[in-house]
């Protein structure tokens, strides 16, 4: 039968800030949205564990904006700007989250490379 779920399905409304937040954070942690959500609210937390993909991905994430700001100061040099005022606020909002997105990944990984010293104290 289609149409019928066997799980029930749970929603709610949020702003548009709060989605963007969101949607950068499950896109840093490179799990699906389902299992984000899940995790989250069973366990208030999310672990992300780097790997190589998820890695990857934000690199390239990380590269795009790269590219789009340089065009975008490029035309502004060139006094020759093609984006609208309100596209700008709405690149920087995106460019905000996906930083915020990273450096939280990020701060959840610290242990990996705070408090080990490879030197013995005897």
């Amino acid at each position: 039968m289609s149409g019928v779920h066997k799980n029930p399905t749970i929603s709610f409304r949020i702003s548009d800030y709060q989605r963007r937040e969101i949607e950068a954070k499950i896109k840093a942690s490179g799990m699906r949205k389902k299992d984000y959500f899940v995790r989250s609210c069973i366990y208030n937390h999310v672990c992300v564990v780097g790997k190589k993909e998820t890695v990857y991905a934000l690199v390239e994430e990380l590269q795009k904006m790269q590219q789009n700001l340089h065009q975008l100061n490029e035309q502004i040099l060139l006094e020759d700007i093609q984006i609208t005022s309100a596209k700008i606020q709405e690149l920087q909002l995106d460019y905000e989250y996906m930083l915020k997105a990273i450096l939280w990944m990020l701060e959840g990984a610290r242990y990996l490379w705070e408090g080990k010293s490879t030197v013995r104290k005897v």
